[in-house]
């Protein structure tokens, strides 16, 4: 095994026992966290707090107002400046990041995590990341959510089987398993994600306002701007492909704000024909971020497209069938290389 390589060289046992050795945990996920890395993170930390520890996440923005709720009364950190010098991350004894492994994926939060390599834990689900981010590395593929993993972490540290998690990490690790299954609908979700979401439903997390509060919150300008995509929707390669753009006076004109761009790859989906689907979004700085989506298996079908293949060719990646990346170049420009990257697996 390569020191450096994309893949485990620790057990659940093993990180228990580095984060039971420590005093002060720091915890860190990708940018724009979603729910999978807002669940990770404050499972882990409320778990580490419930064991006597000092643990506090930290969130590189954007940050997305509908997880305010599931916060609470956390502990956290969202990134401003100077944060690296606030004494919750700089005495930190360990660092944790939680569903990435990936340089790129953690921006400002790089110089902070490398100086301290040597005590830094991954907990990871993705295809690919950097192995020489952590001395630590615990990284399941075939787990649905990073939440999975950390739910055997959780489970260790407070010496319970998941169906007696306590509610607030129950719900912090449901959160991040159905938002990572598309509420239990992608082709991900195993047995074990459902046995785990039986166990934390037993334990008295409560689902449907856990939905409530995360899938129909959502404000009239995202409405709006989900209307105005699938407007202009286009239909490509005899029905196989659709392809969303959005752009900075969409936004504007409807209202929304970038963060309430998210989550429009499963609405094409919707259509027989299709069989993947790319979504490009203009960013503030004129760069645009990709994100794909490809139907899994199912009989009868021979054109499963692998979009984190496709991803890759565009500096970015993820999984066989949700993958991203963002490209230094204006939407116009961007299409014509997401088209090719796609085609080339088609």
């Amino acid at each position: 095994m390569s020191e450096h390589a994309w893949e485990s060289n620790a057990g659940v046992a093993d990180v228990v026992a580095r984060l039971r050795a420590a005093r002060r945990v720091a915890l860190f996920t990708h940018l724009k966290p979603d729910g999978d890395a807002v669940g990770s993170t404050l499972a882990l930390a409320r778990a580490l707090v419930r064991v006597g520890k000092f643990a506090t996440p930290v969130y590189l923005e954007p940050w997305s107002a509908r997880f305010d709720a599931i916060v609470g009364v956390t502990d956290v950190i969202h990134e401003r400046a100077g944060w690296e010098e606030d004494a919750r991350v700089r005495d930190a004894d360990l660092v944790v990041v939680c569903d990435t492994g990936s340089w790129g994926q953690i921006a400002g939060a790089r110089a902070f995590v490398e100086a301290r390599r040597d005590r830094v834990v991954i907990i990871d689900h993705h295809a690919h990341g950097d192995g020489e981010m952590a001395a630590v590395r615990l990284i399941d593929t075939g787990a649905a959510a990073a939440c999975e993993i950390a739910a055997k972490v959780c489970c260790g540290l407070l010496g319970v089987e998941a169906v007696r998690m306590p509610v607030d990490v129950g719900e912090a690790l449901y959160l991040g398993i159905s938002t990572d299954t598309g509420w239990f609908r992608y082709s991900n979700t195993t047995r074990a994600t459902m046995m785990l979401a039986a166990d934390l439903i037993a334990a008295g997390v409560r689902a449907n306002e856990l939905y409530q509060a995360v899938e129909q919150s959502d404000t009239e300008g995202r409405v709006r701007l989900i209307g105005r995509a699938v407007e202009g929707m286009e239909i490509l390669d005899d029905g196989a492909l659709a392809l969303m753009t959005v752009r900075q006076r969409d936004l504007r004109e409807c209202g929304a704000s970038l963060d309430e761009a998210g989550g429009l790859t499963d609405l094409p989906q919707m259509i027989g024909s299709v069989r993947v689907v790319a979504v490009l979004i203009e960013q503030e700085d004129g760069t645009t971020k990709i994100s794909l989506r490809s139907k899994a298996e199912a009989p009868g079908m021979t054109d499963v497209v692998d979009v984190n293949k496709a991803a890759q060719t565009l500096g970015g990646g993820g999984h066989k069938h949700a993958a991203g990346a963002r490209l230094d170049v204006g939407v116009d420009a961007a299409r014509g290389r997401v088209l090719a990257a796609i085609e080339g697996e088609m």
